[in-house]
Order: structure tokens, then sequence, then C-alpha cells
């Protein structure tokens, strides 16, 4: 609490962007050797936080305007996030012994997706134009879902033992197309209940909570994207 009241007095004080003094802040407490090893099981983030987090990011965002920037948001997001995986891997399986390919593309996937949502924070504050502010905004809803889809292709041939670039290509197309089908269908049924339960508050209200969650989950335990599916 102390912490947070510091950077929130500093930042009035200097107008920084609050994403760069957070890194800032964490990149001293790091060094800092008081501090206990907090184990976080990444199965919390991915199934409960990561989850209502891209719900309200997807819930706010402007469909007219996403439509329209839809092509340079799928570059971006797909595109550029694939090439700098793929440039990242062919370094490092390059530059340090031992790394196999899938171990490389596995820590390409984990580096190439750029927190968009800190630079459309730091956008807000600086005069962009409404256009430039969707594309980031947009962006930040699928690049994660490409670099996780990308990064679990990786683990599965890193478990399998072989590494293939068609196999993990077609792998990451396979999870990425199911995983907006499996979306598209719930969505379209809780279309469907909304309309059912018109006027019904409660029962909507609990539908609402529960869709990112449920949608996750099946989408995962079908082996597909789970980000896109809430997406």
């Amino acid at each position: 609490s102390i912490i947070l009241i510091v950077i929130t007095s500093v930042r009035s004080r200097l107008k920084l962007a609050l994403p760069i003094l957070l890194v800032i802040v964490g990149l001293i407490l790091s060094l800092a050797q008081c501090f206990p090893v907090l184990a976080i099981n990444p199965d919390i983030i991915f199934n409960i936080v990561l989850p209502p987090i891209l719900f309200d990011a997807a819930w706010n965002t402007s469909i007219p305007d996403f439509k329209r920037q839809f092509s340079k948001i799928s570059l971006l997001a797909v595109g550029l996030v694939l090439i700098t995986t793929t440039v990242i891997a062919v370094v490092v399986h390059s530059i340090i012994p031992g790394f196999n390919w899938a171990i490389s593309f596995a820590l390409g996937a984990i580096i190439s997706p750029p927190d968009a949502i800190a630079a459309t924070s730091i956008a807000k504050d600086l005069p962009l134009s409404r256009k430039l502010i969707t594309l980031l905004e947009g962006e930040s809803l699928l690049n994660d879902a490409s670099a996780l889809i990308a990064f679990k292709c990786a683990i599965i041939a890193l478990v399998s033992g072989g590494f293939s670039f068609w196999n993990a290509g077609l792998q990451f197309v396979i999870m990425g197309i199911s995983g907006v089908a499996i979306g598209l269908s719930i969505g379209y049924g809780f279309v469907k209940l909304h309309r059912f339960l018109h006027g019904n508050s409660n029962v909507e209200t609990f539908a609402v909570l529960l869709l990112p969650f449920a949608t996750y989950s099946l989408a995962e335990h079908l082996a597909a994207s789970g980000v896109l599916a809430v997406v």
C-alpha cells in the first residue's frame, strides 16, 4: 500500500506513464533481497484472472472500428508476433548451445508479444487519433492469443520430441480457427439466452459473470485457443 501511494504521488509530479513507472519500481524491488519469492500457479492466472480481463476489453471494443481496422490488427497481432517469434527462435537456436528448435520457439513466443495495453494507457495521454487508438486496442486483444498458441505448439513439439515447422503451423491454424468457432457458437447461444431471459436481471448478471470462465475452460479443454474464444 505504501509503495502504491508513493508511485501515485511520483506519477502526478513527474507526469510519467504508469506502466513505465511500474517497470522502474519493479526493477528496483527485484534487486532487494528482503522480499519473499512468491510462487503463483499459472493456472490461477490463465483460468481465473485472464478470462474476465479479456472479456471486459472485448466487450468495450467498438465493433465498427474493429471491423474497419481488422486487416491491420490481424497483421500486427498475428503476422508481426509470428515473425518476431521466428526471428528470436533463429537467433537463440544459433547462439545458445543445447537449445533445440522447440525450446527456441517457446522462448520466442514468450518474448514476442508487446504489451499493447501499456501502450494504450500511454497513448491516452497523447494527442493520437481514434484510428490509432483502435488499432492498439484491437491488437492487444489478439496478440497474446497468437503468442499463447505458438507457445503451446512449441511445448507440444518439445514433449513429443520432434519439431516440424509444417506441423507447428498447422497446429497454430487449427487452434486459432477452433477457438474462434467456439467463441462464436457460445456468443450466439448467449444472445439467444439474453433475448429469452429479457427482464430477468439476476439471471442475466449471473450468465455474464459465468460466460468468460466457461468459454475459456471449454475451449482449452477442446485443445483450442481459450483467448480467442473469449474475445
